[in-house]
């Protein structure tokens, strides 16, 4: 049978096998949200250290409770609820810390030097598409500043591409909260 190309197994059919002892199956199902996962937990945690952390401890957590999936139901919105989840923990561990903004103000003088102006780089500034970084950076720092429900929901639904009912079954909240949430982010 050469020439045909394997079979491409579900994320459910991955867990399965894994729970039956297939030792490739976990590394495969991991391979495949590394990326989509940790970018979620990046812009949800603010940090790659601490959204790589969080990525570990997901995936523990399914090793570890992955008997009590219901495997007739999808493994994506189960897979984001725990990753909210280990997040809001990790930020609930992490609220101690004060975290000062690049671009706060400096000295209090009304100079109006920031952090970000103080650092040194070595690369040469950029002439172009200033204007789209500009509003990238302003619609990231306004996601940033949202409140971790609402920007759990906007993560989830735009930049995810979650359903509401999925968001709202990930979350185990109601539509409407979901689509109330969204209207408020």
């Amino acid at each position: 049978m050469s020439g045909q190309e394997p079979e491409i197994r579900t994320d459910e059919a991955l867990l399965e096998a894994h729970l039956d002892g297939d030792s490739s199956a976990f590394p495969e199902l991991m391979g495949r949200y590394k990326n989509e996962l940790l970018y979620f937990l990046i812009r949800f945690v603010g940090s790659k250290v601490g959204a790589e952390d969080v990525f570990q401890e997901t995936f523990l957590q399914i090793h570890v409770s992955g008997h009590t999936f219901d495997l007739k139901r999808r493994f994506k919105p189960w897979l984001f609820t725990i990753a909210a989840n280990k997040g809001r923990d990790w930020h609930r561990k992490h609220s101690k810390r004060k975290v000062m903004s690049l671009s706060q103000d400096v000295g209090g003088d009304g100079e109006g030097a920031r952090f970000i102006d103080l650092m040194e780089s070595d690369t040469e500034l950029p002439d172009a598409d200033l204007i789209t970084s500009e509003q990238s950076e302003g619609i990231r720092a306004i996601v940033d500043d949202l409140p971790s429900h609402l920007r759990e929901i906007l993560l989830l639904s735009y930049f995810q591409q979650m359903s509401y009912v999925q968001i709202a079954e990930s979350l185990e909240i109601p539509l409407g909260t979901v689509k109330s949430r969204l209207h408020a982010a």
